[in-house]
């Protein structure tokens, strides 16, 4: 082309530029929307005629949006806010107004506008452009976009949410206006699929640590004392941390089940960086709002997130586990509406194991063991603390479930507690280290059972679980033995008499303590017939104990009363009774190196015993036998000896005497006359007759009581009580054997070495003379046939035969 045609055609561009009939008619649509001076406003006539023009030539609609945006960045370069303004309120109203499908290219050039004011230093620019966005995401556009990113947007409202402006009302405008503008891009986003996805790691770790860092509200701030009627009337703003919990709580509905996960993971780590565990304050109130914004299914998400969190800070100090434990306690409470999900062992299979690990760091006073001077110093009383923290978490979660679930995971933990010689997972051979676990563990079984609720007491306590719990109250730890009566009067006391048999006393009318009675079930009978003897007798060995103290016979006050009131039938009444009797008999017992408090103690544990099942039974001739008995031995025992009475014995000072080397049949309750009254009112007399003796099994060698010895010999004093040999008995029983554990292990090694090492001959001979020894097994008809045609009753079954020692493994 010539060079004068290029001239020529340059001078009618700008001749027609200038002249505004020559001008498309969409750009003098959009010039006439601005008035002379911009203090006027948008000419709403004006504008009227462009939103008409953009919704008949909606082809038009995307060179309007260019060249408002032209505008606009040319305004704001030079400084002229006021046109700057009107041009976004333009843009505003065509978006409301045009939802075509060439809407696309009109909101590239909206999103490219926004840019602008948001990239602006001048905060009016900043919130403006927020506030057009906002209109935007609110609006559900009717054509999708494949490739629209708010990668910007994301990056520059967190930018904001964090500002540091000086002036701190504009600082506040800034940072709500972040926070809108972050609303507004979950809005847009959560539930386009074409568009990015926001639930990416990228995008929620400015997302939410943006929204937590205004969650923080500074104490005594404006913002916390707010008078709610001023909120009501609209005089007062909404502040910025209920904007960003209203903001959270959104974002935190939206998320679907698989999206939980890359929202929760934010806000631990919000809180690691940021040291937030500690004050627990913050750290709770978050996982308030996450476990009340989330649907209610999908709850144990956050507890399995929690719980892997909580592996995770394993060698972190005990105050962030604490704070971990605590929020784990919250949102159990919590996810108690929903549900646990399939992690209910994991969660205390988590809290089980943490408790091990901070017994062992606080008796190491390290996290790997050692004792460099490079280690982390350990507090043991913030030890401490986690761990009544997680025994507190434990109750808790165990109150959430139903009865067989909670029945489950009473096994799991009892199957936990470590037992010296048999457990494998100890760490070493410390027995501080086992003690705690007990006690730990023992601990957390009384929060899982407060509050147990049965109707059957064979599914509260089966053998599986009351077997071992009771082997553990024959320790010689008055502590663990407390803790397993706690556990027990738990379980048996469905009624809610506990209460009412927290103190021992001589009660003349039991109808004041308002005991509620019901009828022993069909249940209740067949529990007792299976495991009434095995209570019986750890209660007669309980009070044997040395070591017991006032709170130990008030315990058992207790275990006898809920026995009575809860699972008594007639046969139980009397087993109970001659119970009672036999701990009268343990404390006038001389040979038992019981000391004079306990001989007292047992006497009034007795005494209160037998005048409250005297006024429990049903038999009007033994109730008022006893009442007079009753009267007549604690008239004398008030008299002549009130240190016999749990009034005198269980006060702070009690007065002692010396010994109790004699006491006078008048203060004592006689076997007889109690069997001579009920044997006229239909009771087996012929049982109560016979002394109560506890039997020995082979809970104790499970117990690791003291030695597998000392049970032995103690089973053996009380059986020979009345026997010539009773001294030397006596003195068997005093002796420790130390190391039993020790020695079966050896004499174990001692026979695998003999089967591996010795001649075939000896071995054969050996095994001949044992099978020669055998007994010959029982017969299917329950008969056998011995050498002369005769019959003879049934031999013993196999799993009653005493087998030789090296038969036995």
């Amino acid at each position: 082309m010539p060079i004068y045609r290029v001239y020529v055609f340059m001078l009618y561009t700008r001749v027609c530029g200038c002249c505004g009939a020559l001008r498309p008619r969409y750009k003098r649509l959009v010039d006439n929307i601005f008035p002379e001076d911009p203090e006027d406003g948008l000419v709403k006539s004006n504008m009227e005629k462009l939103t008409f023009y953009a919704l008949s030539a909606p082809e038009k609609l995307d060179r309007i949006g260019a060249y408002l945006s032209e505008r606009l960045s040319r305004d704001v370069a030079r400084h002229r806010y006021g046109y700057v303004c009107i041009a976004m309120e333009a843009l505003d109203q065509l978006l409301m107004a045009c939802h075509c499908q060439s809407i696309n290219l009109f909101v590239e050039s909206f999103l490219k506008m926004v840019r602008k004011l948001l990239e602006s230093d001048k905060p009016s620019l900043q919130i403006l452009g927020t506030n057009s966005f906002v209109k935007f995401a609110n609006i559900e556009e009717d054509t999708p976009s494949y490739h629209r990113s708010y990668d910007f947007f994301v990056s520059r409202f967190s930018e904001m949410c964090h500002s540091s402006y000086e002036d701190p009302d504009i600082r506040t405008n800034i940072r709500m206006a972040g926070i809108r503008g972050l609303q507004g891009v979950v809005r847009k986003t959560v539930n386009d699929e074409l568009q990015a996805n926001i639930w990416d790691p990228q995008h929620m770790d400015k997302i939410v640590p943006s929204l937590l860092f205004n969650l923080q509200s500074e104490e005594g701030t404006e913002s916390d004392f707010i008078n709610p009627a001023l909120k009501n009337t609209g005089d007062i703003k909404e502040s910025p941390v209920e904007l960003t919990e209203r903001c959270f709580r959104e974002l935190l509905g939206r998320a679907a089940f698989g999206n939980i996960k890359s929202a929760v993971t934010p806000v631990l780590m919000h809180l690691d960086n940021h040291s937030l565990w500690e004050g627990k304050t913050f750290a709770v109130r978050c996982f308030k709002i996450i476990m009340y914004s989330i649907q209610s299914q999908h709850s144990h998400l956050v507890i399995q997130q929690l719980l892997g969190h909580l592996d995770a800070n394993s060698k972190n100090s005990a105050t962030v586990r604490a704070g971990i434990v605590e929020v784990l306690l919250e949102a159990a409470a919590i996810a108690a509406s929903g549900s646990v999900g399939p992690t209910v062992l994991e969660v205390f299979n988590t809290l089980v194991k943490q408790l091990r690990l901070s017994v062992d760091y606080e008796l190491t006073g390290s996290y790997d063991g050692s004792t460099n001077i490079g280690t982390k110093i350990i507090k043991a009383h913030e030890e401490r603390q986690l761990q009544e923290a997680v025994i507190r978490t434990i109750g808790s979660f165990a109150n959430t479930l139903p009865t067989y679930q909670r029945s489950e995971v009473m096994l799991f933990i009892m199957g936990k507690i470590p037992v010296p010689g048999v457990s494998l997972t100890l760490p070493s051979s410390d027995s501080g280290f086992t003690r705690m676990i007990q006690i730990m563990l023992l601990k957390s079984l009384v929060q899982v059972t407060a509050g147990f609720q049965t109707t059957n007491m064979l599914t509260a306590l089966p053998s599986s679980f009351l077997e071992p719990l009771l082997s553990f109250s024959l320790t010689e730890d008055p502590e663990i033995r407390l803790l397993v009566l706690e556990i027990l009067l738990s379980l048996i006391d469905r009624h809610v008499n506990r209460p009412k048999f927290s103190r021992i006393s001589i009660v003349s009318d039991i109808s004041v303590l308002k005991l509620k009675l019901d009828k022993c079930s069909r249940q209740d009978n067949l529990f007792m017939k299976k495991h009434g003897q095995q209570l019986y007798r750890h209660i007669y060995l309980n009070c044997k104990e040395e070591t017991s103290a006032q709170e130990h016979y008030e315990t058992l006050f207790a275990l006898l009363g809920l026995l009575s009131v809860e699972l008594a039938n007639e046969e139980v009444v009397v087993d109970l009774i001659r119970l009672a009797l036999a701990l009268q008999d343990l404390a006038l017992c001389t040979d038992e190196p019981l000391p004079t408090y306990n001989r007292c103690a047992v006497h009034a544990l007795a005494a209160a015993y037998l005048n409250l099942i005297c006024q429990l039974t049903t038999v009007p001739a033994f109730c008022q036998h006893i009442h007079e008995v009753s009267f007549c031995v604690i008239e004398v025992r008030r008299k002549e000896k009130p240190y016999l009475l749990p009034e005198d014995v269980f006060a702070q000072k009690p007065k002692l005497p010396s010994s109790l080397d004699k006491i006078d049949a008048d203060v004592l309750f006689l076997q007889s006359k109690i069997t001579e009254v009920l044997g006229g009112s239909g009771y087996n007399t012929e049982r109560l007759g016979t002394p109560y003796v506890p039997q020995y099994t082979d809970e104790d060698r499970l117990s690791k009581r003291k030695s597998i010895g000392e049970t032995i010999s103690i089973q053996m004093d009380v059986e020979s009580r009345n026997s010539p040999e009773k001294k030397e008995v006596t003195s068997l029983k005093k002796l420790k054997i130390v190391g039993m554990e020790e020695q079966e292990r050896e004499r174990r090694r001692q026979v695998v070495e003999k089967f591996q090492k010795a001649p075939f001959e000896e071995i054969a001979a050996h095994c001949a003379s044992l099978f020669l020894s055998f007994r010959p097994p029982p017969s299917p008809s329950g008969t056998i046939s011995s050498g002369y045609g005769q019959t003879q009753s049934r031999s013993v079954p196999i799993y009653e035969m005493k087998f030789p020692d090296l038969c036995v493994y």
